[in-house]
């Protein structure tokens, strides 16, 4: 299953346990394909970048390595007119639908709010957990 993973799905699930980390290991492991830009790829690495001096324990270079080499990346278009009240979101909803991707998974309320936009559901990792990984 093609998922798009927002960034704090990606880093909650890197640094503490809880649904988001049982969506990277379901992702480790095969059960999921993620699928990404290279706006939102950019988004992991300065994020990560600036949390890894907080958890000089976690390995983030490999963790970055992984998600390039084993993710789907596209290319895609701009949304004509914003979808989310913060525009910034935007980047999850055009990769979504210039992979044909039908499932975004965020923790972020804005995001939330325009579930169904173009048919792609936002959901919270608990929700993707119970509904997909049981």
């Amino acid at each position: 299953m093609k998922v798009v993973v927002d960034t704090n799905v990606l880093i909650s699930g890197i640094f503490f346990d809880g649904p988001p980390a049982r969506i990277l290991k379901a992702w480790l492991h095969g059960q999921l394909e993620f699928v990404v830009s290279h706006e939102i790829l950019e988004e992991y690495f300065e994020v990560c970048e600036r949390l890894s001096f907080r958890y000089p324990t976690v390995d983030i270079t490999q963790i970055l390595i992984l998600i390039v080499q084993n993710c789907h990346i596209v290319d895609p278009l701009p949304l004509p007119e914003s979808a989310s009240s913060d525009a910034d979101d935007d980047k999850f909803i055009a990769c979504a639908l210039a992979s044909d991707t039908k499932t975004i998974i965020s923790g972020d309320s804005d995001l939330l709010a325009v579930s169904g936009y173009k048919n792609i559901q936002i959901v919270t990792p608990r929700e993707f957990v119970d509904g997909h990984l049981g």
